[in-house]
């Protein structure tokens, strides 16, 4: 039999279904009450029900709204096998996995029906699902054998664990158990399933065959005869010494595949479709159980706590930009030129990057978006005095790196996006925006996770969705916006793959993205080094007379050439190493930064004769962008000592 609790106008009621129609039971029945006895109470609410209503005109809640318990336990060892592989590991399991079935409590405040709505939980850039099998307990039981807790479950739901993976992560290092990244919702439902109704392989697990979906899209299908723990060991091992309760829900835990953590490739992680989203439909079956169908919405942002001072750390020294700047370097909008405004991003490192805006009669440009959506919503908030006057008509990305691409989701969808073919290219095979999170939560040891954290762990990656170009163009391209003439020059490969800079010439104002870095150390992705030198020419012979870094402050040409002699000075400098015989890193960690050693960032230099030593030798062995980012924070930290 299939029971279902629903709403009605006196509030939620209890049935059984037959065929189309709900069966109730008497009014203030519960299941809960019931479930040591579903199949004669279902019997006598078939032959006289206190009211029959079509399934399709009821809203259904969860079987059991609010269950005694809920453990969550892991019988699929397969499913830790692949989630141990998505962060990077091997995926061998420690001996204790096979010893006992693991188990952790979820919250019952947070059981939700089989089509609500599941917000995100609060402060989570990385949610996912994870489609399992619920069964509940029917009859209280203690210290109960493998065979006799079989007995005890008066039937079977489908269950969804939401789980905030990079919540989970940063939590686990704790090494306490769950908290808040499996604290937002689970889902029971569309109904209960009696055992006599369902599949059983001659092994005794249950055999079902189940699917995942989001979007319409597969994401995984499997069998739950392949349980490495039974629900009668599972429940067995948790009535040791604990008196089971009728309600107690147990979830089977991930059938392996049915969930996003399980399909994400660190080696390549262009093929990873990506968290989970507002307005994405998750579909969960259950040969048998029937189907959940849920819509993922935009959860609340989080009261932010301020962290407690640990006394053994190190302090850093304070991050001052120290370049000169004839106009206040202060986080904000400011004028330019005429109709030309910078917006700034003090101080200057790591995704904190500079924008412009350049207004024509009754028209609009917009240089480049902020790291994340509240950056790039609050930037466009003080843009609104000019942009209500001279709406945005045109957006330029200056590159692809997420510092200036992220937010371009919040632009009216009236505004054309223009990128070069090359950041096009780029943004297509570019890391999901949303696994940036990785650089706050995740442990990469005691060098590499507080660099990490120190430099990206005051961003927000949640809900980004990245808007692509929707046209590009081949080395420059000419743009009329209000009857003003806006230059578009991709002076690139150097930062990265494509590097355009932003010319207006009737202003003498020339936005040069991430091709300049004033009072921070530039960082050469792509190179080659001399292209980057010939970029600083080029933009120094346009003649503008102000210069809007990609990051820093308001500069001229001066501050072009400095960025040019720094990158002779790394030249110099490695190619010097490299004829002494020495590797890249030694280079690297031996180079005389010289009047650059005051630059913010200046651990930027091991990525720099990296590309540097490249050139010189293509064979040189390839590092990942993550290992140079190890390499970087090991830099910075023989500098503090």
């Amino acid at each position: 039999m299939r029971f279902v609790t629903y709403a009605s106008a006196d509030g939620d009621r209890a049935g059984v279904v037959n065929g189309d129609l709900i069966h109730a039971l008497p009014k203030g029945t519960t299941l809960l009450e019931l479930l040591g006895s579903l199949r004669q109470e279902g019997e006598r609410a078939l032959a006289e029900p206190d009211e029959v209503v079509a399934l399709a005109d009821v809203t259904l809640r969860a079987p059991l709204p609010r269950p005694p318990s809920i453990r969550d336990c892991l019988c699929f060892l397969d499913h830790m096998r692949g989630c141990l592989k998505a962060a990077g590991g091997t995926g061998t399991l420690d001996p204790t996995w096979y010893r006992i079935p693991a188990f952790y409590f979820a919250n019952p405040a947070t059981v939700i029906g089989p089509h609500d709505d599941v917000p995100v939980s609060p402060g989570s850039a990385w949610f996912d699902f994870e489609l399992e099998i619920g069964a509940v307990i029917g009859t209280a039981g203690r210290d109960l054998t493998p065979e006799q807790a079989e007995g005890h479950i008066a039937g079977y739901t489908l269950f969804c664990d939401w789980s905030a993976r990079d919540l989970q992560g940063l939590e686990s290092q704790l090494k306490i158990g769950q908290a808040k990244g499996k604290d937002g919702a689970s889902t029971l439902g569309p109904w209960l399933v009696t055992p006599d109704e369902l599949p059983f392989a001659p092994n005794g697990r249950l055999a079902l065959q189940v699917r995942a979906e989001v979007n319409g899209e597969l994401v995984g299908e499997g069998r739950t005869d392949a349980m490495d723990w039974s629900f009668g060991e599972v429940v067995s091992y948790a009535s040791r010494g604990v008196e089971l309760r009728p309600g107690d829900v147990f979830g089977s835990g991930t059938v392996p595949g049915c969930c996003l953590l399980e399909h994400l490739d660190l080696g390549d992680l262009a093929t990873f479709r990506g968290w989970l989203k507002d307005g994405d439909v998750v579909s969960l079956r259950a040969e048998g159980l029937g189907e959940v169908r849920q819509t993922v919405r935009a959860g609340a942002a989080p009261h932010p706590l301020a962290a407690r001072p640990d006394p053994t750390a190190r302090p850093r020294r304070p991050r001052v930009n120290p370049a000169r700047s004839a106009l206040p370097y202060t986080k904000g909008l400011h004028q330019v030129g005429d109709g030309v405004w910078a917006w700034l991003l003090p101080d200057g490192g790591y995704g904190r990057s500079n924008a412009g805006l350049i207004a024509g009669e009754g028209a609009s440009l917009l240089v480049d978006t902020l790291y994340d959506l509240p950056l790039t919503a609050e930037m466009l908030a003080g843009m609104r005095p000019i942009t209500d006057r001279h709406p945005l008509s045109h957006t330029v990305l200056t590159h692809a790196n997420g510092d200036h691409t992220h937010g371009g989701q919040l632009l009216p969808d009236p505004v054309r996006v223009l990128a070069a073919e090359g950041t096009a290219r780029e943004m297509r095979t570019e890391m999901a925006p949303e696994l940036t999170a990785a650089l706050q939560v995740m442990d990469f040891g005691p060098v590499l996770t507080p660099f990490l954290r120190d430099r990206f762990g005051a961003f927000d990656f949640g809900g980004i969705r990245l808007r692509t170009p929707d046209q590009t163009f081949d080395r420059q391209l000419t743009l009329e916006v209000g009857g003003r003439e806006v230059r578009l020059l991709d002076l690139g490969p150097a930062h990265t793959e494509a590097d355009t800079v932003v010319h207006v010439p009737d202003a003498g104002v020339l936005f040069a993205g991430d091709l300049l870095f004033i009072g921070c150390t530039p960082i050469v992705w792509s190179g080659p080094l001399s292209n980057w030198i010939a970029a600083c020419d080029a933009m120094i012979d346009l003649g503008a007379s102000t210069v809007v870094p990609g990051h820093g402050p308001v500069t001229d040409a001066d501050g072009i050439r400095a960025v040019r002699d720094y990158f002779g000075h790394v030249i110099d400098q490695t190619d010097a190493a490299y004829a002494r015989g020495l590797d890249f890193q030694e280079a690297a960690f031996g180079i005389d930064p010289a009047e650059y050693a005051d630059w913010l960032d200046a651990e930027r230099i091991v990525v720099n004769v990296y590309r540097r030593y490249r050139e010189i030798h293509p064979d040189q062995p390839v590092v990942d962008r993550f290992a140079l980012f190890g390499l970087m924070a090991e830099w910075d930290s023989r500098r503090m000592r």
